[in-house]
């Protein structure tokens, strides 16, 4: 894969990394988009589970570069290297590269010995092992995207194994796994810095993005080839563009893209996603639990667009001004700085 296209990658997000979420951050300056984490023992035995997800990849192939569906990676978890090819011989021929998720610290990957589990010294000879079989296996190049270790600095010993089992790029999260707020505090970017100047192949920072200014700090701290973002860009899905949308608006946009491929997000993921667009500047006005609660009612895309442009014409701004004017500098996520928020009381 060209390395220009590892500039701004939307990070693989449990059922959040769907067709039209991806098509829309790479309209947004994305230059790259992960599905969400596959499960190989699902893609492998469940047929419904694999058809859904081809679907999903087959139309981004169609679309191609030029319509915003590719390129795309394909994220695998899993402890099992021979059952981890299989899967990704199911995926290889819909997508521009497949990776190995040595990230996840949910506790389904703890119960189910995936994810960011695997990297302690015990399962270093298991990881280095299903690298391995799935470079000199699969037909695309390999990735890894990967936690902090413990030490943090044998994290650079990960990262110069997985190069040499044949990773053709790392994605480096700067925080552990033990925290207990994972997502609370600044990720450590000295190591990104470090594993950057330890590897040859390119290295992606993944942390401490949450507007876009920090884009460009991240890349200036690390020397990183690219910068992943996944929480932040659920809010603002144009932040690599340096845009800060109005959240009706862009909910409209992403309604849209979703009519036009019902057939890879389900309901409940669509909600999620408009949920995260209006939080993310307006989730302390006083009528956003009812917004939130209400959204959840909706059945059909229709519904939900309903639902929101009857809010847009209730708040009235858009009758009487337009979209509102937002500040590009604004952030709104559990990962941010909660200090920062736009006022507009005076229109809604």
């Amino acid at each position: 894969m060209d390395k220009s296209r590892l500039s701004y990658i939307a990070a693989p997000m449990v059922n959040q990394s769907d067709l039209p979420f991806r098509l829309l951050v790479r309209k947004y300056g994305a230059t790259l988009a992960y599905t969400q984490m596959l499960l190989p023992s699902k893609l492998l035995n469940d047929r419904d589970y694999l058809d859904f997800h081809q679907r999903d990849l087959s139309i981004a192939s169609t679309l191609g570069e030029l319509g915003n569906g590719t390129p795309v990676v394909v994220q695998l978890c899993g402890d099992d290297p021979e059952m981890i090819v299989s899967a990704g011989k199911k995926l290889q021929g819909y997508c521009d590269a497949i990776d190995l998720n040595l990230g996840c610290p949910q506790e389904a990957a703890r119960e189910g010995h995936y994810g960011a589990y695997l990297l302690g010294p015990k399962d270093r000879k298991l990881v280095q092992d299903i690298v391995s079989d799935m470079s000199n296996s699969l037909t695309v190049p390999i990735s890894v995207k990967l936690r902090l270790c413990n030490p943090a600095p044998s994290t650079i010993d990960l990262g110069l194994s997985l190069e040499a089992c044949g990773a053709s790029w790392v994605a480096l999260h700067a925080r552990t796994i033990s925290a207990r707020n994972r997502r609370k505090g600044a990720a450590d970017l000295s190591v990104v810095k470090n594993l950057k100047e330890a590897l040859t192949i390119p290295v992606v920072s993944n942390g401490n993005v949450r507007q876009w200014q920090d884009l460009q700090k991240n890349l200036e701290v690390t020397g990183a080839d690219g910068v992943m973002v996944g929480e932040t860009l659920l809010g603002n899905p144009c932040i690599f563009a340096g845009v800060n949308p109005d959240p009706f608006q862009i909910s409209l946009e992403y309604l849209d893209l979703c009519r036009q491929y019902p057939e890879t997000v389900t309901i409940p993921i669509v909600q999620s996603h408009i949920r995260h667009f209006v939080d993310f500047k307006l989730g302390r006005r006083p009528w956003y639990k009812k917004f939130r609660a209400t959204i959840g009612e909706c059945q059909t895309l229709d519904d939900i667009q309903a639902h929101i442009v009857g809010w847009m014409k209730t708040l009235k701004v858009y009758d009487n001004a337009g979209p509102a004017d937002c500040d590009s500098n604004a952030t709104r996520d559990g990962d941010d700085d909660d200090t920062a928020d736009i006022d507009l009381t005076s229109l809604w």
